[in-house]
């Protein structure tokens, strides 16, 4: 066998927070083989980056040992980021220079001879696909784009072990597809070994090993398929007609001896703690489904990670009654940037108590039409009503009945958890013993309480989501608005997040959400995708699959409809 590319021995490393010293790697021994792509996963705070910085020289072990391709990353750091190439999570790109720019900014930075330049931009360039766009402004990319041009920006210098730190988060699945072919390009033909983490678990199937941290320690390290193997004879889809498959879900979850249960197209996909078909003896399953289907990568994920403890509840909102049914309501909705139309006469309502969904590849204007709806942008025509109010009207009084999450974390980092809900509740106008009363509801419903005393900038990301949603809550709103909330967070903070959000729908609330994980698209009651900013379909999930899939459509994912109708407006 060829020696690692990556080898730790017993590797630790804290943090020192505010009062106290949080671990982030415990005493971690792994080998990361050559020629392959290893996947990296685990919760969020499991480590992950920690490691990959630890891997690159940019930061220094506790203690433990750590070699990369031979040296003592350590020690020998120049040598190894001379023969490496990392992406981190947020990659340095320059908005305000070009494509060709970044390039040769990193060339630069990388010492990479003027000569050999041209070739290698030839081929990154072509790889990429960003040949025709040299001359665009890194800022004016879209996100799938931007992510493509900093794997570019990394690879100048042609390295042996490439450190790519979530690289497809936040991008379309068009955009993830391809980033996909340029990684197993660059170890096919290049010889290049790939550490790669991720928090998409049907992207670690694609990886030849796996590597699973939590708590910092490494509970599992094996080919994809060991994960699943032991859940054989454990996993189950249950169908219910004419009944919602985000209700069957929160009906299913609190059957005995559940572990995991999640919407997967028209049926809910449940993973039993034994091997042992669910009970379904309850009335209002009478007359489901339920038939055994080969376990998956991410069952035995959820196994390993959620042991003994149970599916957790969602929210407990207070009853909802919006007057109207049309919760809101979009006419020739059309949003213009000079020249540039950035929405086209998009039309679609969306009912008290539903859950739609708003998907499209990077750039197709689902961020530009969710800040027309919640009036952070103004219309350039069409009709747009919020609550029943005309957002061209009362853009104040509609605003009252909204709360809205970003796609970033847009809170106060230096403010705790508490001054945060504090100052949101008062710019929602709450008050008094209102505004306490909902502090402690957000506190403990969302499981803040141990953190209330702590920098929101501190905290991890699937706790930063809870806190934006907390915030987003406090007045008690009509209709929420969801952009991108669980892009980066674990899956299982991601099943948390959507038992919250159906809760809410339960309760009465109007949910508009965006979202890149089609398996969250699932979820929708309905929902539209767009391109370019326009509609290619509208309607249930079911019936979007089967407009983009025709007689496939059933046994399809909503990824292969999305992609499908995405390339077929392409070849129009």
């Amino acid at each position: 066998m060829s020696a690692p590319v990556l080898e730790t021995t017993a590797l630790s490393k804290s943090f020192r927070l505010p009062g106290r010293l949080a671990p982030a790697l415990r005493e971690v021994s792994l080998r990361v083989p050559a020629g392959v792509v290893t996947g990296l996963i685990g919760p969020d705070g499991a480590g992950k980056t920690t490691l990959m910085r630890l891997a690159a020289g940019l930061l220094l072990p506790d203690s433990g040992a750590i070699r990369v391709l031979g040296y003592d990353a350590s020690r020998e750091s120049m040598a190894v980021q001379s023969r490496i190439g990392y992406m981190p999570q947020r990659f340095g790109l320059y908005d305000d220079l070009t494509v060709q720019e970044n390039l040769d900014l990193y060339a630069d930075l990388q010492n990479v001879p003027p000569a050999s330049r041209p070739t290698r931009y030839d081929e990154l360039l072509n790889m990429t696909g960003l040949g025709r766009f040299t001359r665009r402004l890194a800022g004016q990319l879209s996100g799938g784009m931007k992510q493509k041009l900093g794997l570019a920006c990394t690879l100048v210098r042609s390295p042996r072990l490439l450190l790519l730190d979530e690289p497809t988060v936040g991008v379309d699945p068009v955009s993830r597809r391809e980033l996909w072919h340029i990684v197993y390009r660059l170890v096919e033909q290049e010889g290049v070994s790939v550490l790669l983490s991720t928090a998409y678990l049907d992207e670690a199937e694609r990886c030849a090993e796996v590597i699973l941290l939590h708590q910092g320690r490494v509970v599992g390290h094996d080919r994809p398929a060991a994960f699943s193997e032991p859940l054989r004879g454990r996993s189950f889809s249950v169908h219910q007609p004419g009944v919602l498959p985000r209700r069957l879900q929160t009906r299913l979850a609190r059957l005995p001896g559940v572990l995991d249960a999640t919407v997967q197209g028209e049926a809910v996909r449940l993973v039993m703690r034994q091997p042992a078909a669910p009970l379904l003896e309850e009335s209002d399953l009478a007359t489901a489904r339920c038939e055994a289907v080969p376990p998956r990568f991410e069952d035995g994920f959820i196994d390993l990670l959620r042991g003994d403890t149970e599916m957790q509840p969602g929210l407990q909102p207070a009853p909802h009654n919006i007057t109207s049914s049309q919760a809101i309501r979009v006419t020739g909705l059309t949003r213009r940037f000079g020249d540039f139309v950035a929405v086209r006469e998009v039309s679609f309502q969306v009912s008290a108590g539903e859950v739609f969904g708003l998907l499209g590849a990077n750039g197709a204007g689902k961020t530009t039409t969710f800040r027309m709806l919640c009036g952070l942008l103004p219309i350039s025509g069409g009709e747009l009503s919020v609550a029943g109010v005309d957002l061209r009207q009362a853009p104040a009084k509609a605003r009252a009945r909204i709360g809205y999450m970003s796609q970033k974390f847009s809170l106060y980092g230096n403010l705790t958890v508490r001054q945060n809900l504090e100052f949101f509740g008062q710019a929602y106008g709450l008050r008094g013993a209102r505004r306490r009363t909902r502090l402690q509801w957000a506190l403990g419903e969302l499981d803040l309480a141990a953190f209330a005393g702590a920098p929101s900038g501190d905290l991890p990301l699937g706790y930063k989501q809870r806190l934006a949603l907390a915030c987003a809550l406090m007045h008690e709103p009509d209709i929420l608005f969801l952009d991108e909330p669980t892009s980066g967070v674990d899956p299982l903070a991601r099943r948390e997040f959507w038992s919250h959000i159906n809760a809410l729908a339960d309760a009465g609330v109007a949910v508009l959400v965006t979202t890149h994980f089609m398996e969250e698209a699932e979820y929708c009651d309905r929902l539209a995708i767009m391109a370019a900013g326009e509609i290619l379909a509208l309607g249930t999930p079911a019936e979007v699959k089967a407009r983009a899939l025709g007689p496939q459509a059933r046994s399809a994912t909503m990824e292969a409809a999305f992609i499908a109708l995405i390339e077929s407006r392409e070849a129009a």
